[in-house]
């Protein structure tokens, strides 16, 4: 009885036009970690040492590199992924300070790690989500939690 068309996309070409930007975006973030980890590279083989202050930057480069990639596979990208980057990052911190700072800022720096390697538990082991029509409609599916829930939970069989 309603005789109105079908309603279109909302601005097609604006959505688009934002998926550009981002995915320029995320190809430049890529890139830079590259030229940034060839960089650092480049450093330490001039030094002729290798040091865990560096390990942990090349380590950060990898995980920014990983998190775009990942992106242009599954257009997602789990939460996991930048929390193991600020994990890194300030373990990256605490070494760089040495033992020159005083005793609270390795409390809260360690406090802040432990607060993030419990998130990153926390979310890798919920039980994965369910649709509102699978509950209760005859759907059986194991409620054990799963590793890796970042990614979608499989379908029911």
């Amino acid at each position: 009885m309603n005789d109105l068309p079908p309603p279109n996309p909302p601005m097609p070409l604006i959505r688009k036009g934002f998926q550009l930007i981002e995915n320029a975006f995320l190809l430049l973030i890529g890139t830079f970690a590259v030229v940034a980890m060839t960089q650092e590279v480049y450093e330490t083989v001039l030094n002729v040492r290798v040091t865990l202050k560096e390990l942990l930057l090349m380590f950060i480069y990898v995980e920014v590199i990983a998190m775009v990639a990942v992106y242009y596979e599954s257009k997602k990208i789990p939460i996991t992924l930048p929390m193991f980057i600020a994990i890194t990052a300030i373990s990256r911190l605490l070494i760089l300070q040495g033992k020159d700072q005083p005793a609270e800022n390795l409390l809260y720096e360690s406090g802040a790690i432990l607060i993030l390697a419990l998130a990153c538990a926390v979310i890798s082991y919920r039980p994965p989500r369910h649709s509102h029509h699978e509950h209760g409609h005859g759907h059986a599916q194991s409620r054990a939690p799963h590793q890796g829930s970042d990614q979608p939970a499989p379908p029911p069989k």
